[in-house]
């Protein structure tokens, strides 16, 4: 039953969240701690799992985010997706800010602190190619890689935990993937002032395909063959209540593994990246700080705004990484700062998540969502 505000008008339900979901943040920190442990006390085990790869592409990454889009896509009603293309301002909001603000925002945060403010504790060089390199410009190098590289998969848990337009997200995800294919090259060859930028097409083909694309029809297939011979009354009480966990278990899986990854790394490293760390956690921060703002200048209704600010802010690591090695090597501090995002990227979008629920109040809310749970109403522990 929903209660009333003071003026009478009707006011959502609390929703009630498990006692899994409502820890979330302790489950997150603890995964990081075991993902560590895992890679420090059985490198080899961690080593082989990294190396189970195809064109860059982790294949247990690849397993870890399937379970966690799935559940995510099987419960889009895609002819929201239809009408998004008649309101395209999200889509449009998400293009100039990840290709026309973003790189040159992250190249100013990258030259600032690792150019200037912090370099007289990263001394030191490498050898590229024959070249010598100071660490510095391969640190900014990889930073830069990492912030013209837009999120294309991850994205989608965010929104659906910031109770976002799914039908959109999928749109903005898809456009945004078809623009890096044809921006990623020339955007990354210009700012990084060299004219050998070397893009692994196969890797952002690959990764659209797995991390978007196959659960993306997973989930039009399963939902639509259920909706037809369970009914929707089966579909959201039975199929959905057991299959709700499994993107949440998926997420902490695939941070355990993140680690486990670079745990080895973190240890060796623990200054270098917490230097690079700062720049890549204020960019992120002030693109979804922009992002929101604007969107709300905009008239976004919430579950339009928050998703695409989370899309802003977030990162396609894959592709970074896989650029990263190849230009500077594996061992590169490129390729260490690449990974370095990817270490700091779950826990800084939850705390984004939070603030977008937090914040709900400052948008208007989408006309056919009016019956559901107002981000406002929801535990704010997640």
């Amino acid at each position: 039953m929903k209660s009333a505000d003071p003026a009478g008008r009707p006011q959502p339900t609390r929703l009630r969240l498990s006692f899994f979901e409502r820890y979330l943040t302790l489950w997150v920190a603890l995964c990081i701690v075991a993902g560590i442990g895992l890679g420090r006390g059985f490198p080899e085990l961690a080593v082989t799992l990294d190396r189970l790869s195809l064109y860059e592409v982790s294949i247990p990454i690849a397993i870890c985010l399937f379970f966690m889009m799935y559940p995510i896509m099987v419960k889009i009603d895609f002819g929201q997706a239809k009408q998004a293309v008649q309101n395209p301002k999200p889509v449009v909001l998400t293009l100039v800010v990840n290709w026309l603000i973003k790189p040159f925002t992250m190249v100013a945060f990258a030259q600032f602190f690792l150019g200037w403010l912090f370099l007289p504790l990263l001394q030191g060089t490498e050898f590229i190619r024959g070249q010598e390199i100071t660490l510095a410009n391969s640190y900014t190098a990889g930073t830069i890689l990492l912030g013209i590289a837009p999120c294309t998969a991850m994205v989608m848990m965010w929104g659906y935990l910031s109770y976002g337009n799914q039908g959109h997200t999928l749109v903005m995800v898809a456009v945004n993937s078809l623009a890096m294919l044809f921006l990623y090259a020339p955007l990354g060859r210009w700012l990084l002032a060299t004219n050998n930028l070397i893009v692994p097409w196969q890797t952002i083909v690959l990764s659209v395909m797995v991390y978007v694309g196959l659960p993306l029809a997973a989930g039009m297939v399963s939902r639509t063959w259920i909706l037809r011979h369970q009914g929707r009354e089966w579909f959201e009480d039975v199929f959905l209540r057991y299959l709700s966990p499994v993107a949440i278990i998926a997420l902490l899986a695939t941070l355990i593994l993140l680690f486990a990854f670079k745990g080895d790394l973190i240890v060796r490293s623990p200054l270098h990246i917490l230097l690079i760390a700062i720049p890549l956690f204020l960019q992120t921060n002030f693109i979804f700080l922009i992002t929101y703002v604007l969107a709300q200048k905009l008239g976004l209704v919430y579950e339009d705004a928050a998703p695409a600010a989370l899309i802003g802010a977030s990162n396609h690591f894959e592709v970074a990484i896989a650029t990263a090695v190849t230009l500077f090597g594996l061992n590169s501090g490129a390729a260490l700062a690449t990974v370095v995002g990817v270490l700091i990227e779950v826990p800084v979008m939850l705390m984004l998540v939070e603030i977008c629920k937090r914040t709900a109040f400052y948008f208007p809310r989408q006309p056919e969502k009016a019956s559901l749970p107002d981000p406002r109403c929801l535990p704010l522990d997640l």
